[in-house]
């Protein structure tokens, strides 16, 4: 890690526990930092300490693991295929995440907005998982050519099956109870309202073993940037790595995906800014981790407070909503800059 990188890595984590302390501060009730701070010391007042840990704390970790679990998810991919356009999100594996995570809301739910405590903590981890892996499975086999994947073919043909998941996920949002299909609706949109320990502990367990592999497999992500052929003759294994972080990436998005919803552009956004603060020739795994968190708590902290500021009503929009606000229009500039490319 270079010392601009390693300065990046540190100012972004510092911006993002500095958001998180505020966004514990601020809410229905607003609370003084220094009582936020002793609250999470298990001190101050009962009251205090349930607002902080019990109400606000699950949803602003949640909101941290999530950006990680995304933004080096969406490192990796983009640079598996060398492509800035791949991302959880673009490629499919989060819209195949949403259609199973939907799959389990709505077909186990009771008819009441809410499913059993089981399906909620162990099924609907495990169904994002595995519909992440599906999605990601069809993609990479229908990008085979020779023998290889090719990775021009990876973010279009992402794009239809994500296109695909997506109508799966509107027929059971039509055929589903109403009560389970608008919270599922909801879900979708990307939010983190209500978020508990059982929604932050899976994505939690996932970037505590996921996050050092990404990192471990450094020199390979080198290599790999200059080409399938010299990272070869430089001892890399390509085909067993690309599997390798393929999976890891998956599993990240699919995670987070379960713990917030499909929270848009995170994955496609926060890789590439890292990238170019640090002028690196790829996504640097542990400044895009930090840069992610920093971007999701401060998405989530403008969608709790922002039409309050405004005087709009005392109402929040989903974290997805910010994020996309301030996500879109840099697809475009990323869609506008290969196009001048080519």
């Amino acid at each position: 890690m270079t010392a601009r990188t390693a300065t990046l890595t540190t100012v972004f984590a510092a911006a993002a526990v500095v958001l998180a302390l505020l966004s514990l501060s601020l809410g229905t009730t607003k609370l003084p930092p220094a009582e936020v701070l002793k609250a999470l010391l298990g001190a101050g007042e009962a009251g205090t300490r349930l607002i902080v840990i019990e109400l606000r704390l699950p949803r602003v970790a949640t909101g941290l693991l999530v950006g990680i679990a995304f933004a080096v998810s969406g490192a990796l991919l983009q640079t598996l295929s060398r492509n800035p356009l791949a991302s959880p999100d673009i490629i499919g594996v989060n819209s195949g995440a949403s259609a199973a995570a939907v799959g389990v809301i709505v077909l186990a739910g009771t008819g009441g907005g809410n499913i059993s405590g089981a399906a909620e903590q162990i099924g609907l981890p495990l169904a994002a998982m595995l519909g992440g892996l599906l999605a990601t499975l069809i993609v990479g086999l229908l990008s085979i050519q020779r023998g290889v994947v090719d990775a021009s073919k990876v973010v279009l043909i992402g794009v239809g099956v994500a296109a695909a998941a997506n109508s799966v996920v509107a027929w059971l949002l039509v055929v589903g109870d109403v009560t389970d299909a608008g919270r599922a609706a909801a879900w979708l949109a990307g939010s983190l309202n209500a978020r508990t320990w059982a929604d932050a502990t899976p994505v939690g367990i996932a970037v505590v073993i996921l996050l050092p592999i990404a990192i471990m497999f450094g020199r390979e992500l080198e290599a790999l940037v200059l080409g399938d052929d010299v990272a070869s003759s430089l001892g890399v294994r390509v085909s067993r790595v690309r599997l390798a972080l393929l999976i890891v990436a998956t599993v990240l998005a699919a995670m987070a995906t379960a713990g917030a919803g499909p929270i848009a552009f995170v994955a496609l956004v926060a890789p590439q800014i890292a990238q170019r603060l640090a002028k690196t020739d790829r996504p640097p795994i542990l400044t895009t981790a930090m840069l992610g968190a920093l971007f999701v708590t401060a998405a989530d902290l403008i969608a709790r407070n922002g039409l309050q500021v405004l005087q709009v009503g005392p109402y929040e929009l989903p974290v997805g909503v910010v994020t996309a606000a301030a996500g879109a229009p840099y697809l475009l500039h990323l869609i506008g800059r290969q196009q001048k490319g080519r």
